[in-house]
């Protein structure tokens, strides 16, 4: 049976809305680097030969740094099987499968379009979730490949990296004349004060972008539940992969949860989870709490139409 996902456009729209207010932020800050007396065109020679790297070998940069391995279907059939029955259920090639070594349960999907996809899994989500809440697990993210949300994810959160990179190497850049121009003569003052001035709105570019890139990872969290609920059939099997999941982390030896912190807002759930309140503005994810609350509105919604999934 296919359940073809919609479009969503509350996130397409979140998406564009996003990414220019990003790429309106970086202008202005590009202008105030040019009148600094920064070396502009190096930069974007090489902020622009990074941000194609970055589109066309995210995935794989991805998986390597967290150390997943492309599985076969003879490695991991009954994940393959999953995978296969949501892709043709939602209209989309199926996605590639790939397997982390780790106890600590959690899944992410990666690539740039849903040919490139791939859905990565831990050792630790298969070992601990039942063949329902895992197949509402990869429900979520094929949601996410759907949404073609984890190519903006990756644009945007690149671009925001942007400004700690130039704080870290603002005086690298004034002493090789990247900013005021005196060389190592003359100019020192006013080369000092350039260098304050763009480490002040660096900062304030990066804490401004960090806030429009959690806002969204947070909203495209609660379209992926949404998504896997409405493609499965089964919210509730989503919300209680997602109370085990969570259950887990706090057991999970921190040295595990470290190797992984780098990759948290592409998690279903982050190695570090949050409480919620008012420092969920500054979490990649909805807090448990309010996802949960979600799944069983669209519970009951699915019960009202009578709507049932099968069981995997």
């Amino acid at each position: 049976m296919q359940r073809r996902l919609h479009t969503d456009w509350q996130l397409q729209f979140r998406m564009f809305f996003t990414m220019a207010l990003l790429a309106v932020l970086y202008l202005v800050f590009a202008v105030i680097l040019a009148r600094s007396g920064v070396g502009f065109p190096l930069i974007v020679i090489i902020v622009g030969g990074l941000a194609l790297a970055q589109y066309y070998y995210s995935d794989r940069l991805v998986l390597a740094s967290t150390g997943a391995r492309l599985v076969s279907e003879s490695e991991l059939p009954q994940v393959h099987d999953a995978v296969g029955r949501l892709a043709a259920m939602a209209n989309l090639p199926k996605p590639r499968v790939a397997l982390i070594r780790s106890p600590m349960p959690n899944a992410f999907a990666t690539g740039r379009n849903p040919k490139t996809a791939v859905i990565a899994v831990t050792s630790g989500l298969l070992d601990r979730l039942q063949p329902g809440e895992l197949e509402a697990v990869l429900g979520h993210e094929m949601t996410h490949i759907h949404n073609h949300d984890m190519t903006v994810m990756a644009m945007a959160s690149f671009f925001a990296t942007i400004a700690a990179v130039i704080v870290q190497n603002a005086f690298f850049l004034s002493l090789f004349g990247g900013l005021g121009g005196g060389g190592f003569g003359g100019g020192n003052r006013r080369r000092g004060d350039s260098v304050g001035l763009v480490i002040v709105v660096s900062l304030l570019v990066y804490f401004i972008s960090f806030l429009l890139v959690s806002a969204l990872s947070r909203y495209r969290e609660y379209a992926a539940d949404r998504g896997s609920a409405l493609l499965t059939g089964r919210p509730a099997d989503l919300a209680s992969a997602l109370m085990r999941i969570s259950g887990s982390m706090a057991r999970i030896p921190t040295r595990d949860l470290r190797t992984v912190q780098h990759a948290n807002a592409m998690f279903i759930i982050p190695a570090a989870v949050g409480q919620g309140g008012m420092m969920e503005l500054f979490m990649t994810h909805p807090s448990l709490e309010h996802r949960l609350n979600q799944l069983r509105r669209i519970e009951r919604q699915l019960a009202e139409a009578g709507i049932g999934g099968h069981r995997a």
